[in-house]
């Protein structure tokens, strides 16, 4: 169940992250063809480290179980 909800709470960041790299230019807040404005400068880089950092921990999440498995795969051959 914590695994469940972990993994639940890492989609949601990732989410989250991709909403505000993306939101600057779907809400319409940055003006297509001018500088980048102060908050869209914030939503990029907030959204970016967002999302990189819970989705390097998805991968690290997932090649754990993948070696938990692996592991229990290698104790039933074993018997």
């Amino acid at each position: 169940m914590k695994a469940k909800l972990g993994v639940s709470a890492l989609i949601l960041l990732f989410l989250a992250g991709v909403w505000l790299i993306a939101a600057p230019f779907a809400v319409g807040y940055q003006p297509r063809g001018a500088l980048y404005a102060d908050a869209t400068v914030n939503d990029l880089w907030v959204g970016g480290a967002l999302a990189g950092l819970s989705f390097v921990a998805l991968v690290i999440y997932a090649a754990d179980a993948l070696r938990e498995l692996a592991g229990r795969g290698k104790h039933v051959a074993d018997s």
